[in-house]
């Protein structure tokens, strides 16, 4: 299938979720959350993610999480990725309980659309030291894409992981996961950068991109997107194509917020005081722009 036909797919199947200037979004995306081994690209940035999803939980942010949350490729057990990162999933079941919480899936954790994983690990999860199911995301939906629509103006945002547009990663993603769980994580020990992952693959990161803006100026709608892990905030006069980022960068996680009829991309790091003390804190990396005065592109 054609890749902008692909996404168009998504796009006409996605559920609709309603805002309003009011409304306060926080969206990110490819957290890789693991097993707490050396291959948890996740670990070393554990406390930044979970000091800015305690604020953006305290702040009454609904948050969007825009795939690869877990990462079920180099891992088999959802179980292990569950107990290392407790704390994280303690804090993402209160935003769903509260109706606060909309999960879309990556390639790297493309299982959750399956219902009797879902139902198995997602809704409960088997907590093996006392022998029973245990209640996380109860009857939560994982979608493949989301539409954002303005309450007002009728304007829509996509949310699609981004995966799409790369056959190797969508059609092929069993065969994908075969290589990196058994392939290229061992070489990974090695320093052998996996060739399957587009934020790893100079080329394939922009062959992704390329597409995603195509599809934007052919369908005249903006977009936001994970899988790359290349953070994007568009210029005026550039097609409407967002990118979160992600939350395994080398020393910040990035996100894009939508606030007050706004879209801001930011980064979360740790500074310093100038008395020494650290502490982690939010910093404006690009916007806010209005989303009423985002043009849609021109063919």
């Amino acid at each position: 299938m054609n890749t902008l036909k692909r996404i168009s797919q998504v796009y006409e199947a996605a559920e609709q979720i309603t805002f309003d200037d009011s409304s306060k979004i926080i969206m990110m995306s490819d957290c890789h959350r693991g097993d707490g081994s050396w291959a948890d690209d996740f670990l070393k940035n554990q406390n930044l993610y979970f000091a800015a999803l305690t604020h953006y939980y305290n702040n009454n942010y609904t948050y969007i999480e825009v795939g690869d949350g877990d990462e079920l490729w180099e891992n088999r057990s959802f179980f292990e990725i569950k107990q290392i990162h407790s704390n994280v999933f303690w804090l993402l079941s209160k935003f769903h309980n509260e109706g606060r919480l909309h999960m879309i899936y990556g390639n790297h954790d493309m299982v959750k659309k399956y219902k009797k994983f879902a139902g198995l690990n997602m809704h409960r999860y088997p907590d093996k030291p006392v022998r029973r199911h245990v209640p996380l995301f109860t009857n939560i939906k994982f979608h493949e894409g989301l539409v954002l629509k303005h309450e007002t103006t009728g304007k829509k945002i996509l949310l699609i992981h981004g995966h799409q547009v790369d056959c190797l990663n969508d059609r092929l993603w069993k065969l994908a996961r075969f290589l990196v769980r058994y392939l290229w994580r061992p070489l990974n020990t090695l320093g052998v950068n996996d060739p399957t992952r587009a934020a790893k693959n100079y080329y394939k990161k922009e062959a992704a991109e390329k597409r995603l803006i195509d599809w934007i100026i052919k369908e005249k709608n903006m977009l936001i997107a994970g899988h790359t892990h290349r953070p994007m905030f568009p210029k005026p006069d550039e097609p409407p194509y967002f990118n979160d980022g992600s939350c395994v960068h080398p020393r910040c996680i990035t996100a894009i917020e939508i606030v007050e009829g706004g879209i801001l991309l930011v980064k979360w790091n740790v500074k310093t005081k100038n008395d020494g003390t650290l502490f982690i804190g939010r910093e404006v990396l690009a916007g806010p722009r209005k989303l009423v005065d985002i043009e849609k592109p021109e063919v």
